[in-house]
């Protein structure tokens, strides 16, 4: 089984498109790409800007090769609006209508509506598929961080090398994992290596440390049962003191980022925004209004509801 990651936060941009091959059994996980309009009061920068343009020519090209196409949720990062990429391949999508929110019902609606004609698409809540070389589990709906978050759900992809009994799980943006049901999930599907997105230190100030600490703890204790190796990437990268607030996983010497996976420097660009400005001449009248203005998270958006609603290559 050969697992690439295609882009990341530690790779510079918003994303876990990741591309799994098991013979002639080709998937691509979450073929999307983006940077944040607004970090620190800053536009994205030029280092920001052409990584995004490496990433998303990684994307298109590996997607050539790809039979099977696997959307885990809507939030832009995770999937790519453009039909063609999409055209005459299995898809495997998060459902459209059954537990999720919103704006990614919206989003899912109109993806649906622009691609349905052109290829196999389904819903991937617990689809399963066999290959010669193969097998494919999706998991039933995780919740998008902790359970009754505002951001929804999404789905997970195990891949079984029939051949070689190696399992690769794609866990998306469970962050940590922080739910118990989520961590329990993937103790289950016992993978020899687990991609997923870490907690959300970024926004610790705003959520609180007991919360960060939670994914750390689950995480930990889904390495103690599985014995897994982990690439641990996307949400967690995007605080700059990301090497020392995660310190606990790294040390175990079965955690790596993205980046480190592939054995290559990590470029988590985003936190490193303010210094990639420093000496440049700051956007100004050239940005958007909407960037000037301080953006609140949708996820402590989401964690805000929450408390009112509860009142408070594989070797």
């Amino acid at each position: 089984m050969n697992v690439v990651p295609l882009a990341a936060d530690s790779l510079g941009v918003r994303s876990m498109a990741t591309y799994v091959e098991c013979g002639q059994t080709r998937i691509l996980i979450d073929p999307g790409a983006v940077l944040a309009p607004n970090r620190f009061g800053l536009a994205p920068a030029d280092e920001e800007w052409e990584a995004l343009k490496r990433a998303n020519d990684r994307i298109s090209a590996y997607a050539t090769r790809a039979g099977i196409i696997f959307l885990s949720h809507y939030h832009e990062d995770h999937f790519r609006h453009d039909p063609g990429l999409y055209q005459g391949r299995t898809v495997w999508a998060k459902d459209a209508r059954r537990m999720i929110n919103p704006r990614q019902a919206q989003r899912a609606g109109e993806l649906w509506k622009s691609i349905g004609a052109t290829c196999r698409l389904d819903s991937a809540e617990g689809r399963v598929m066999e290959t010669a070389e193969a097998r494919l589990c999706a998991s039933p709906p995780l919740a998008h961080g902790v359970e009754g978050t505002g951001l929804g759900y999404v789905v997970a992809l195990t891949v079984t090398d029939l051949r070689e009994g190696r399992r690769f799980v794609h866990a998306s943006d469970v962050q940590g994992p922080l739910s118990a049901v989520a961590a329990a999930y993937l103790i289950r599907e016992r993978p020899d290596l687990l991609y997923l997105s870490g907690p959300p230190a970024y926004l610790e100030s705003q959520l609180g440390s007991a919360l960060i600490e939670q994914g750390v703890d689950q995480l930990l204790r889904v390495l103690d049962q599985t014995g897994c190796r982990v690439i641990l990437d996307h949400h967690a990268l995007r605080d700059e003191s990301y090497p020392d607030r995660f310190q606990r996983l790294w040390q175990t010497g079965r955690v790596v980022t993205a980046a480190g996976f592939l054995g290559i420097d990590e470029a988590p660009l985003e936190c490193r925004r303010r210094t990639l400005w420093a000496g440049k001449r700051k956007p100004a009248s050239s940005m958007p209004a909407r960037l000037k203005r301080p953006e609140r998270s949708t996820m402590i958006e989401s964690r805000r509801d929450m408390r009112r609603a509860k009142g408070g290559a594989i070797e």
